[in-house]
């Protein structure tokens, strides 16, 4: 191999070591509390967030020591104290363990979650989205014992279907279908949790007792057993995705403009290896301005049917500007195709459409 080349070569290795390294580089908080006594409330992303510019890189701020080697482990009481091991910042804990007065260990209660569990156990409990074709497939509400069209709790209703006595259902109306926009693919149907079940009596019309219900249950609403997985917690470590091309499906409230902690589904899911924990950030994509034939830049909104077909005939008469910063979105809960996620930071409105892309400092400009 000839001299110049191996330079070449050995000169882009150290560019991608170096790019590599200051993006894995923690970046502190200006201000940042050098101890933090862990309160009851607290979450996670909170506390990680009074030290690093990127609150969702907790596990590397954590993971050098071997008593938050699980950060399920945080507790309120324990002193979490910031240190530097081989010059990178680290949090040590001190754990805060209550004696009782024969100085036996009580227990201090559950561990502080990755998130505020009130934010997203809705979610996690009540929304779904699958197969159209299959859902329609599942057993369907007939009606109840009360003469009514709205069933509520402690109603016995009538299913078509021979259900196993004693097993947990769920009842689910159809919500909306959800398509990939450029593909035009069907990524699923939004199904959402009217009230959870208990099965009295089987037979060929089977009777459930309602337990609780979230909205009112109407004939003609499915049938589909509780997944084990509806009541997971937020006890998830945080990532960095790497899945390109992702975008904002839907808002789950069906706004038009989206803030911090509200939820939306992405258009990517399991098939594409989306798992609870993934991190986006989330940008706009940038207008394209078109150079009008007296060479002024024009944009979108003030453009003419040829200053489009301009734009169309080449690159030289369109320039993309830089795509927007809008915030961070976290992953909890997956489905085949699609996927929720919260915003955890928000800098502008989030809307249908906005890109997902790898939360990597470097690409806001810092």
């Amino acid at each position: 191999m000839e001299a110049p080349m191996k330079r070449l070569i050995l000169l882009a290795l150290l560019t991608f070591n170096c790019t590599f390294a200051a993006a894995d580089t923690l970046t502190l908080k200006p201000g940042h509390p050098d101890t933090y006594v862990v309160k009851k409330g607290d979450t996670l992303w909170d506390i990680s967030a009074l030290f690093l510019k990127d609150p969702w890189r907790w596990p590397k701020l954590w993971g050098a020591n071997p008593q938050i080697a699980n950060p399920h482990l945080i507790y309120p009481g324990d002193r979490l104290t910031l240190v530097f091991i081989d010059g990178e910042p680290r949090l040590v804990n001190k754990p805060h363990v209550r004696k009782s007065p024969a100085g036996r260990a009580q227990p201090k209660g559950g561990a502080i979650p990755a998130v505020d569990l009130a934010l997203i156990q809705p979610y996690l409990v009540q929304n779904r989205v699958v197969d159209p074709e299959w859902f329609k497939e599942q057993p369907m509400v007939l009606g109840g014992e009360r003469d009514s069209r709205h069933h509520v709790m402690d109603d016995i209703i009538y299913i078509q279907a021979n259900l196993p006595q004693g097993d947990k259902v769920g009842m689910y109306q159809p919500g909306r279908e959800f398509t990939n926009k450029e593909s035009g693919e069907l990524l699923g149907q939004e199904v959402i949790l009217s009230a959870s079940g208990r099965v009295v009596e089987s037979g060929e019309i089977s009777k459930v007792k309602l337990l609780n219900n979230f909205r009112e249950t109407k004939a003609g609403f499915r049938v589909l057993a509780i997944e084990d997985d509806s009541l997971l917690s937020a006890y998830f470590i945080p990532k960095a995705s790497d899945l390109e091309g992702a975008k904002v499906l839907a808002s789950e409230r069906k706004i038009r403009a989206m803030g911090k902690l509200d939820v939306f589904y992405l258009d990517r899911g399991n098939r594409e290896g989306v798992e609870p924990g993934d991190v986006f950030s989330i940008y706009k994509d940038g207008a394209e301005v078109v150079i009008n034939g007296e060479g002024i830049p024009v944009p979108p909104t003030e453009r003419s049917a040829y200053d489009n077909l301009m734009a169309k005939m080449g690159s030289d008469n369109a320039v993309k500007l830089p795509d927007l910063y809008r915030g961070q979105v976290m992953v909890f809960k997956v489905f085949d195709k699609t996927a929720l996620g919260l915003i955890m930071v928000n800098e502008s409105p989030v809307r249908v459409d906005d890109l997902l892309v790898r939360p990597d400092t470097l690409l806001k400009g810092e």
